[in-house]
């Protein structure tokens, strides 16, 4: 959908508002193109009706005056741009979008820095996965009768009653595991974006 900008008589009111709603659209950028449109015919809304509105003669100077208010968008837009990412990346589970929300997200609580940092114990099972296949007698998940439990890397042997569960299963096991976790993980951020709209 078109938008229409705001018409003014002046070329400098015209620069200045063009100018601003670059930066709107500069800011939203990164969200589905539906989410960009709403923002964008929102700001374009408030300022049309502000005009409206505005008992001053000089065009400029209200315009200048109703923008001053909005702020710039680069901090107004913040937090909603950071809301629609991270409903962006709950619905489609695409990491990207998930890890670009919580990069958005994580000053609005310590909530999104546990789940970041959960996130990236998701590295630790890939790390897992490559140092299976450059050692692979060294690394696996191990098991010593009441003593010792190991998923990782190990310099224990079978010699001194440790085995190895998994095997040729543990490469298997782990991309199991990253896919769970994540499915898991990304669920769990669905729920606490809806218990913070509720």
């Amino acid at each position: 959908m078109k938008i229409a900008p705001i018409k003014f008589n002046l070329p400098a009111s015209t620069r200045v508002y063009n100018d601003y709603m670059k930066r709107v659209k500069k800011v939203t950028s990164g969200l589905p193109k539906e989410s960009q449109e709403d923002i964008y015919m929102e700001m374009n809304s408030h300022i049309f009706e502000a005009i409206q509105h505005n008992d001053k003669i000089n065009e400029i100077d209200s315009l200048l005056d109703i923008l001053e208010k909005l702020g710039p968008p680069e901090e107004v837009l913040k937090p909603l741009v950071a809301d629609k990412k991270l409903e962006q990346a709950t619905k489609t589970f695409n990491p990207i979008h998930v890890f670009k929300a919580l990069a958005l997200n994580i000053t609005n609580g310590i909530a999104y820095i546990i789940f970041a940092l959960l996130y990236l114990l998701l590295f630790g099972f890939v790390f897992l996965i490559i140092a299976k296949i450059v050692y692979p007698s060294q690394v696996g998940m191990y098991y010593k009768a009441n003593t010792l439990f190991v998923l990782g890397i190990t310099e224990a042997t079978v010699q001194n009653g440790v085995q190895e569960l998994l095997g040729n299963w543990f490469i298997p096991a782990m991309i199991l595991a990253i896919v769970l976790f994540y499915m898991v993980l990304t669920a769990l951020l669905k729920l606490k974006k809806n218990l913070n709209h509720r």
